[in-house]
């Protein structure tokens, strides 16, 4: 099996893939920067014995993260538990996608392995939309050239600044109204952040399909937050919540080919 870690801002995710290419299961922890290297151990092999998977069942490993603290964490875990040195996404890293970025060692390597997930999934040209703490809009042409984006507010995040930066706001469930006109001030944020989101989107999308002439880009949504938006308003071509470990399991086939 091939272990696929992507480290996030709010969440760990953990993948097993099966040679062939299936994703056998799949983890989530919290992120932590305060956690030592021996409770992620911990962690990793409560979560291993749960789902009856012997550590020796891995043979490579690969690491994508956005939290720099975290890098040598996470390597000497899977050094440890597996015994395998991780293959880590970053600048050098062969991806099947040009990066086409004026400061490369800028882009996070998450935009990167969901960009090259969907590549593989469903082609090129889209427009991807990852809902995370961020939400990021990532472009690649038919060219399979990562041109940009525009990264804004995650929908959970903009909740907690609101209560964060504010005396009376509150900080408030991430519930669809009803109405957009709302008669509470919970109700009232609640269609605020998310018919609001709803709206960016729709624009975002609008104006990166002019700006760039990809009218006929595929539309794609990830991340845990998307189904949110799609409810409210069918904006997508395809929604896939698994492209981040998808694309990591992608990304090491390529490095490690023949």
């Amino acid at each position: 099996m091939i272990l696929a870690v992507d480290i996030g801002n709010t969440n760990v995710k953990i993948g097993l893939f099966e040679e062939g290419g299936k994703l056998a299961r799949s983890f989530k922890m919290s992120t932590d920067i305060k956690r030592t290297s021996d409770e992620y151990v911990a962690l990793l092999l409560q979560l291993l014995w749960h789902s009856k998977i012997d550590e020796k069942q891995i043979s490579g490993a690969i690491l994508s993260s956005v939290i720099p603290q975290l890098d040598y964490t996470f390597t000497h875990v899977i050094r440890h538990v597996f015994g395998v040195r991780p293959l880590i996404v970053g600048v050098g890293i062969k991806t099947g996608i040009a990066i086409k970025y004026d400061f490369p060692r800028e882009l996070g390597s998450d935009r990167i392995i969901t960009s090259v997930a969907a590549e593989k999934k469903y082609g090129a040209p889209f427009i991807l939309v990852d809902f995370g703490t961020a939400t990021t809009f990532n472009v690649v042409n038919e060219k399979k050239e990562f041109i940009g984006g525009a990264i804004t507010l995650g929908l959970k995040t903009t909740i907690e600044s609101l209560a964060r930066c504010t005396a009376k706001l509150p900080n408030v469930d991430l519930e669809t109204p009803t109405k957009t006109v709302a008669q509470s001030t919970r109700k009232a944020i609640q269609s605020g952040v998310i018919f609001g989101a709803v709206g960016q989107v729709k624009y975002m999308i609008d104006r990166i399909k002019k700006e760039t002439g990809l009218k006929d880009a595929q539309v794609i949504a990830t991340g845990g937050l998307s189904e949110i938006v799609s409810r409210v308003d069918p904006l997508f071509n395809h929604i896939d919540r698994e492209l981040s470990l998808k694309g990591l399991y992608e990304i090491y086939k390529l490095n490690n080919a023949g």
